[in-house]
């Protein structure tokens, strides 16, 4: 490998949106993540809805007026 080419791999603190921090090693020496495997609901068995943004919110009011045209039935014609 050439010299001076490569990123410094340094150890680095992952922190998660929940308050778990762990150390483990990247070219970042800090690293701010949304969720981890202490707060993930595949590796804690519980169901949680991980709503970023309010994308919930936005779909459940987008469906909720009923104006949303594929779900409009087409109006019949008349003869």
């Amino acid at each position: 490998m050439k010299d001076g080419i490569h990123p410094k791999y340094q150890d680095t603190v992952v922190t998660c949106g929940c308050g778990n921090t762990f150390k483990t090693r990247s070219t970042r020496p800090e690293l701010k993540i949304d969720i981890c495997s202490s707060c993930h609901p595949f590796y804690t068995g519980k169901l949680k809805y991980v709503d970023t943004a309010g994308r919930i919110e936005k779909f459940q009011s987008k469906f909720a007026a009923g104006s949303y045209a594929s779900l409009q039935k087409p109006a019949k014609k008349k003869k």
